[in-house]
Parts: structure tokens; sequence; C-alpha cells
């Protein structure tokens, strides 16, 4: 079908540059997921001690991912609005140049401590990079074009992902630790030379106003449910009072933000755009899946450099396959979608993404290496087929000038779904660990007991320092760190198959094609 002339609310100069423009929107994305999936492989390395790395503890190798992740969830509507105000240029050439400035000094960080703090501010950068990148993709491409171009931009995330382990492991192979994040600044900077050059700016010529009040609200919300969780696992009690009462507050600060939103004459969150059921059971799914994604990334790094001893570089290799199938099958995924629906596609894809989630519980330590290649590809494949027809359904809900809101909001459960993910799953790891391991630990200081009982990392610098007397806690550390991934891996699973309920239940099916030179039919239309 003849693809209809542009709209006169799309300048023809910018219309006939529109596929270079998404390529500078994917390069400053690719900084954003580029920095995370580095991190993945370097998580092993932080956390040995001086100088090889800073001695971060799983929990502060928690707070580190998390740092980034609640900075970026709770400012990424605002974010959005400012995008829409001030202009979506603007905005992504400020946040670009914050990402920046905080990766410089992250890569420098003399304690885990440190460490957190800059990656907030690595987090605050990102959150106005974002949101602004798929604004921007929404309004210099026509309605027609906007699913292909949505999945090459989604194939963008693959190409990050691809990338970005085998980077670290290549920086960490030949410098320090804090390579890993040195390496975006380059980047960024071409990023903004390219941006100031090609890409228009362009606002919602009726912005919203920005809610100050909902964003401290939803923040301290998150980061006190997220340090509850995470402080459960450290101690492996979760009815410990501190816990309780730190896990409680969370929920009812998150509570007082829904309040609060519901009743604002400018929220941060429009409440009303959940009442489509087809875009909440979207956003949800986009959390959930997340939610079991990354805390199984997490562990996965142990499972291959700590259980199996491959190095970073080997580990990053070992992720291409995840990548490879996000690059190959995100741009097509609208292929299936047209042919089988919106459904029948995303349910399916999540039920393989439980099923490859559920198959680490199987995992050895000598389990056949190509099993997890295969596991990889299939689950890239999976998150493929997810996320490029659940993006188009949330960005086609909303009008083209609230696209910077969608966006945020699409991001916004992306990122609270991951964050709570590595919290949960994190600390069902650590508490699974260290009930496999205390029995092993019982000659030891009751100090270091305690230390040494977080994580397989933990225990193997303990024995380490012991010499050959801690020879004997490497095998014990083994098995109780495979143990303690069999049962996360688990959980992690039954939380895809809930996607895959809410998907099955409120998606729509397949709708009737369009007949020739008809316009195509909104994805998110109830059935």
């Amino acid at each position: 079908m003849t693809s209809p002339a542009p709209a006169t609310r799309i300048p023809e100069a910018v219309h006939r540059r529109r596929w270079a423009i998404l390529g500078v929107l994917m390069l400053s994305l690719l900084i954003v997921v580029l920095d995370n999936s580095i991190l993945n492989v370097a998580i092993k390395t932080i956390s040995t001690p001086a100088p090889t790395g800073l001695g971060a503890t799983q929990s502060e190798l928690e707070w580190a991912i998390n740092a980034y992740t609640l900075v970026f969830a709770g400012l990424l509507f605002s974010a959005g609005i400012l995008g829409d105000r001030l202009g979506r240029k603007k905005v992504l050439l400020g946040g670009l140049a914050v990402f920046g400035i905080g990766s410089a000094l992250a890569a420098f960080s003399g304690s885990p401590g440190e460490l957190i703090a800059f990656r907030a501010v690595m987090g605050l950068g990102a959150a106005f990079v974002m949101p602004a990148t798929l604004a921007v993709l929404m309004n210099v491409f026509e309605r027609d074009e906007q699913p292909k171009a949505i999945g090459i931009w989604a194939g963008g995330v693959g190409l990050a992902i691809a990338i970005g382990p085998i980077t670290g492991g290549l920086l960490l192979d030949h410098f320090w630790w804090g390579s890993v994040f040195l390496i975006n600044v380059p980047i960024v900077l071409l990023a903004l030379a390219l941006m100031l050059w090609l890409v228009p700016d362009s606002r919602d010529p009726r912005p919203g106003r920005i809610d100050p009040i909902g964003v401290v609200l939803s923040v301290v919300g998150l980061v006190l449910l997220v340090y509850g969780i995470i402080k459960g696992g450290q101690l492996a009690d979760f009815t410990d009072p501190a816990v309780l009462v730190t896990i409680a507050a969370g929920l009812a600060v998150l509570a007082a933000f829904v309040i609060f939103e519901k009743r604002s004459t400018h929220p941060s969150i429009d409440i009303g755009y959940f009442r489509n059921k087809v875009f909440s059971a979207a956003i949800g799914v986009i959390a959930l899946v997340f939610f079991a994604l990354m805390g199984v990334t997490f562990f996965s790094v142990f499972y291959t450099q700590s259980v199996r001893g491959y190095s970073p570089l080997e580990t990053g290799l070992l992720m291409l396959p995840l990548a490879a199938a996000q690059m190959i099958f995100a741009p097509r995924a609208r292929l299936l979608v047209d042919r089988f629906g919106n459904r029948a596609t995303t349910t399916g894809a999540m039920v393989l993404i439980a099923a490859t989630l559920a198959s680490f519980a199987t995992f050895e330590a000598d389990t056949p290496i190509w099993l997890l290649e295969v596991i990889f590809f299939l689950m890239g494949a999976a998150m493929a087929h997810i996320m490029t027809p659940i993006s188009v359904v949330i960005m086609q809900a909303l009008p083209r000038e609230k696209a910077g809101s969608a966006s945020a909001l699409s991001n916004t459960f992306r990122q609270v779904g991951g964050a709570l993910g590595i919290a949960v799953l994190g600390s069902v790891l650590s508490t699974a660990y260290r009930g496999g391991i205390e029995d092993h630990l019982t000659a030891l200081p009751a100090g270091v007991r305690h230390t040494a009982g977080e994580s397989i990392e933990a225990t193997l610098g303990v024995a380490e320092k012991l010499g050959p007397r801690g020879e004997a806690l490497v095998g014990p550390a083994h098995d109780a760190f495979l143990h303690a991934m069999h049962v996360t891996a688990l959980w992690g699973a039954g939380i895809a198959v809930l996607g895959a309920v809410v998907v099955a239940l409120f998606l729509p099916g397949r709708p009737a094609g369009p007949r020739e030179g008809e316009e195509e039919k909104e994805l998110v239309a109830s059935e």
C-alpha cells in the first residue's frame, strides 16, 4: 500500500531525513542501555576487593544498579513533561550532558557509596534521554511508519545489549573497572554533535504542569520499598522489625502518591489512562517481564564467572545470542502481530520467557554451555516479540502530541519492574544462599561469618584470605549458589507466567485486516 503524503505537521525537510534522525535517536538510546548491559558483566569485578574492584557487597551491588534505576524511573514522567514543555531536543541535549558527567564521576569512584551516588546522577541524565527519543520518533514518522520505526528502535536495544557485555569484557581485560563507565563519555560527545546537526525540536502545544510533590512521593516510596526488600535479603530475615517498618512505610507513601495523583489538577501520572484495560495490561506486562528478567540477569553473571570460571569478556560473548535474537526479531515482530494479533504473539512470547527462566533451575556446574546459549537466544527472541508490539500499543494509545507522556509511562514501569526484580529476586537469592552456606561457616568469627554468608563472592573472598584452610569452602559455596539460583529462577518464571495470564486476558486478539487504502486501525482498540 502506498504511504500517504506527509501531513503538514511534519515539515518536508524533516520527513526526508527521518531515518537519519532515527539513527541519532538510537545512538542516544544506545548509551543509556549500553551502560546497564556493560555493568552486568562488571558487577563481579566491582565486588572483588581493591585494587581490582571496590569490594562491594551484594546489597551494595544491588544499590549500584537500583540507584540509577530508581532515579531514572522516578523522574521519567516529569522529564517527559519537561520535554513536551521546553522542547524534546533541548531536554535530550541536557540529559546527555548530565549522563556523560555522571559517567565520568562514576569511573573514578573511590568507594561503593560514591559509585551509588554517581550512578544516581547518571540516572538523572538518562531520565531525560529515554522518553525524548521515542517522543521525537513519534513526531518525525507518520502513523503508518511508526510500527516499523519502533521495531528498529527496539532493535537498537538489542544492539546495545550485544555491544555492552562484549565491550565491558574487553575493557575489564585491559583496563580498570572504571573504564566501563568512562567509555560512555566519547559516545555522549558524538551523540551531542549529531543531535545538534540533525534532530528537529518539537513540543506539546498544551503541555502538562510539573508535579514536584508527586515526584517526591514516588521516589521516596520506591526507595523505602526497595531498601526494605534488599535489607531483608541482606539479613535473611524479612520479619525483622526494621525491614517490616521500612517496607510498610514505602507502601504507605506509594499509596499516598496514588491518592494525590487522583486529586491533583496536574498529576505526574494521569490515572485516567489506566481505565483502558488494554493500555493497563500492556504497561503491567512491561513491569512484570522486566521484574523477571532483571533479577535473573543479576545472578547469571555470578553463575558464569564465579561458578563456571569464565572471564568478563567470555561472559559478554556468552550473552551475545540474547542480543542477536533481539536484533534479528525486533524489527520483524510486527509481521507475527499482523498475522496472529497482539494477544497470541505476546502470550506465546511470555510463555517462552517463563520456560527459559525455569530452565535455569536445571543448570548445574557442569551443564553443557551450549544449552545456556540456546536459552539466551530463545529469551532474546521472546523479548523481541513482547517489547515491539507492546511499545506500539502504548505509544498509539495516546495522541501524537502526548508521545512524551506515553514513552515516560512505558519506561517508568519498565524501570520500576526491573528495580523491584533486582531487589526481590536478589533478596531471594541472598536468603537462599545464606540458608545453604551458613552451616559451613560455623568455624568463622561471628562478624566474618555474617559477611561471608551474604553472597558467593563474599564466601570466596574469605576463602581466598584463609589460604589452604579456605579451600574447603569453595565447593559448598558453589553448591549453595546453584541451589539459590534454582529457587530464584523459579520465582522469576512464576512472575513471567503471571504476565502471560494478563496478556491472554486483556490484550486484543487478531483484528480484521484493513482493506487496501483504508487507514490502519488502532492497535489498542478493545475487542
